[in-house]
């Protein structure tokens, strides 16, 4: 978009500067903005002409409707534009405060109201398109973590706050231009929300989807805790969207450089920040790693100690099962044999081998579990292991950022004692000039004073020149 200051030095009439503001602007050529309840209406400009011609053009009028759509796909168009080029050119994650960003969200609240339909409830009408992203995680379940974050928000209290909500985590994720493409998919489902010519209805709501996708470029860190989305008004700043070229060019180059070292100063901040916030939380999974390694080693020696007991025990069934086979095999020998006797022995051999049978069983179960518990402890001491080098690396990259912002604090203090000296020499330039002018005063005045004397002198040479004659 070009600048609307025009080049020449002939003073140009207001009508010119609207005329080339509503070429200029795609979304306000044509129309004017007017609101009509709860809908930001715009409406065809006849009061200006954009064209040479004095003719008015005869055309056959248009959907109202139609416009309306057209005029939101438009103005779509330009705050993603807007947006996209802003944030590349900024280089750092954006923020709530971001004003481009903030506009993007209205523009798409309103493409999002746009012939919904109201519902009545027993507490009156109810006009929201949270009922229409809720689809969205019937459609996609990996919207669902989304729209339980939404829910799980605290202070929303309107169904408006939770779409906006909903909108800035979808963005986050870079998944809003998949969520809206496959909620304008299924038509037959936003029917229920939508009247027949909504724009979600249309086809300017699938170009609006495809729009999206170059959102995924940038970057987003919207904190929404303490932010108030109900009560929230939603209104578009059309002067975003207009340039002035009037501003003085050196000024502008020496904001440009103070503002980009602010800039990388504050993503250096941030940077910091979130890498502090990763080195704490990677101390602590470490922290809890080691507490679950020694409680694994305790039980695994208390396994151990089991497995021991065991084998004792297997050892002693089978010393009393070969010394009861060695008394029935004398007993036999020596005595004729008891029946009585005879069914007690077989009953408690059977007993002795179910046991020996349960406990060789229970051994072969704490052999697993010991084996179980070696390689999870083989594993815990490898993951140990990297999170330690990790640990190392990001407080590598901490001194490195600490460096960095020294540096570009350095940097920020030379240009502000820079500006400083410039603006001291400005002052002692303008004193000086201020000097000059009443020096060249001074001459002046004494000139005229001497061509007087001059003129006088003159006279005076001429009238005795007279007498002499």
């Amino acid at each position: 978009m070009s600048d609307l200051t025009p080049q020449s030095e002939t003073p140009t009439p207001t009508t010119d500067k609207i005329t080339q503001a509503a070429r200029e602007t795609i979304y306000l050529c044509n129309f004017r903005v007017s609101v009509d309840g709860e809908w930001l209406c715009l409406r065809e400009l006849n009061d200006i002409s954009l064209t040479p011609d004095p003719e008015p053009a005869h055309e056959d009028p248009k959907d109202p409707i139609a416009i309306e759509r057209l005029n939101l796909m438009n103005m779509a168009k330009l705050s993603i534009k807007g947006l996209i080029e802003s944030a590349l050119n900024l280089g750092r994650t954006l923020d709530s405060d971001y004003a481009p960003l903030q506009q993007f969200f209205v523009v798409m609240e309103h493409c999002l109201k746009h012939g919904l339909k109201t519902k009545k409830t027993f507490l009156g009408q109810n006009k929201s398109f949270w009922g229409a992203l809720e689809l969205v995680e019937k459609l996609t379940p990996e919207a669902g973590e989304i729209t339980a974050s939404v829910k799980d928000l605290p202070g929303l209290r309107t169904p408006l706050g939770r779409g906006r909500a909903w909108l800035r985590l979808a963005l986050m994720q870079k998944k809003l231009s998949d969520y809206m493409k496959t909620i304008i998919n299924r038509k037959d489902l936003l029917s229920e929300f939508y009247e027949a010519n909504a724009l979600m209805m249309e086809e300017e709501g699938a170009v609006i989807a495809g729009l999206l996708v170059g959102l995924n470029v940038i970057d987003a860190n919207l904190c929404m805790k303490g932010e108030d989305l109900d009560s929230q008004v939603g209104v578009i700043d059309f002067s975003m969207y207009l340039k002035d070229g009037g501003h003085s060019s050196k000024s502008a180059e020496g904001d440009g450089q103070i503002t980009a070292i602010l800039d990388q100063k504050n993503y250096v901040e941030e940077l910091n920040r979130h890498l502090s916030a990763s080195v704490n939380n990677l101390q602590a999974k470490v922290d809890a790693l080691e507490k679950s390694n020694t409680k694994l080693t305790e039980e695994l020696a208390v396994a151990n100690n089991r497995i021991i007991t065991l084998q004792e025990d297997v050892e002693r069934v089978k010393e009393e099962s070969s010394y009861q086979l060695e008394s029935r095999k004398a007993s036999r020998s020596d005595s004729a044999p008891d029946g009585q006797a005879l069914g007690e022995t077989r009953k408690q051999l059977k007993e002795e081998t179910l046991l020996r049978l349960d406990v060789e069983k229970e051994l072969e179960v704490q052999i697993g579990m010991k084996q179980e518990m070696e390689l999870s402890m083989k594993m815990l001491e490898k993951d140990v292991c990297e999170k330690q080098d990790a640990l190392v690396e990001l407080r590598q990259q901490l001194e490195d950022l600490r460096v960095i912002n020294q540096q570009l604090s350095h940097k920020s203090q030379s240009a502000d004692a820079g500006s400083k000296q410039k603006s001291e020499a400005i002052t002692r330039l303008e004193e000086k000039i201020n000097q000059m002018s009443g020096t060249v005063k001074q001459m002046e005045t004494s000139e005229k004073h001497v061509v007087k004397q001059a003129r006088n002198l003159n006279s005076a040479a001429g009238k005795l020149l007279q007498l002499q004659q």
